[in-house]
């Protein structure tokens, strides 16, 4: 097993290189022991057995899992620390599982107050959970800082810390697979803004707040769960002004502040919240299918 842990090792190292040769990443980094613990399995071909709550590890026999795994088998897999515990990931093939449509096209809008305004009128709040979490975070942090290299006392600091920022990505997590879930289970097309989450980072002011939504990662979760309860997913240009415009009338106002929560057309009168303004313009608008 220590040799193909090791080649798989190397391989990663080459296609690191690759990229940084290329311009699409930077110079590989040293991987230090307690920093991102993980390593992968490869079995050569080999199955290895996956099943109910324990997995057979090549060289290392059976391992106990807390949680209940498929049972079926594959050829590599990735353990990785975090914290205190041990996570093990595989890939296999699921069966789809279509479920009954309560509604035809969904517009989903996502923002920063609510996480998730869809067409319908539903909403979904925004959990903010480092926002929450992030002065005991702070007293977390200081006290780790105080603490002298290489102690018993730094370690279990470390791993106090790293415990709650696991917690606190858990909550957004568990968010965002709940209204994940929702949308793909009881809508057949769901559209949703092609935001670009890196262009939005750059305002300081807001950085934060849109790290702490996991809209990247809302994005990704539609991708697979609509393939797997057999929905469509469909991606709005980003250049779409929905929130500008009327979902009434069609009118498009020139210029619209992030602090005006409720739109007024001066056109037709049509007064509405802005967020589901937003959505059902993106219910209706031109759109595209994403790549697969």
């Amino acid at each position: 097993m220590c040799q193909k842990i090791t080649q798989y090792a190397f391989d990663q190292l080459g296609a690191a290189y690759d990229r940084f040769f290329k311009g699409l990443g930077g110079y590989p980094k040293f991987k230090k022991k307690g920093q991102n613990d993980s390593f992968t399995i490869d079995a050569g071909g080999k199955p290895i057995l996956v099943g109910g709550m324990r997995v057979k590890l090549p060289t290392i026999g059976w391992v106990k899992t807390y949680e209940g795994l498929p049972h079926t088998t594959t050829t590599k897999l990735s353990i990785s620390r975090i914290a205190d515990d041990w996570y093990i990931a595989f890939a296999y093939e699921a069966e789809t599982e279509i479920t009954s449509k309560l509604v035809d096209v969904v517009g989903v809008d996502l923002g920063i107050k609510e996480l998730a305004t869809l067409s319908t009128g539903v909403t979904f709040p925004n959990p903010k959970a480092y926002l929450k979490f992030i002065q005991k975070l702070k007293r977390l942090s200081k006290a780790h800082c105080r603490k002298t290299k290489g102690s018993s006392n730094r370690h279990k600091s470390k791993i106090k810390l790293a415990k709650h920022h696991n917690r606190v990505s858990n909550i957004r997590k568990d968010s965002l697979h709940k209204v994940t879930n929702y949308l793909c289970k009881n809508h057949a097309a769901i559209v949703i803004e092609d935001l670009n989450v890196s262009g939005m980072m750059q305002n300081r002011k807001l950085a934060q707040s849109i790290a702490d939504c996991g809209f990247h990662e809302f994005k990704r979760q539609l991708e697979y769960k609509c393939k797997k309860f057999g929905s469509k997913l469909v991606l709005a240009s980003r250049w779409y002004p929905s929130s500008k415009t009327c979902s009434n009338c069609g009118c498009k106002k020139e210029s619209l502040s992030l602090s005006e929560r409720v739109y007024s057309c001066k056109h037709c009168g049509h007064v509405i919240d802005r967020d589901l303004n937003a959505a059902i313009n993106l219910s209706h608008c031109s759109t595209r299918v994403p790549p697969a």
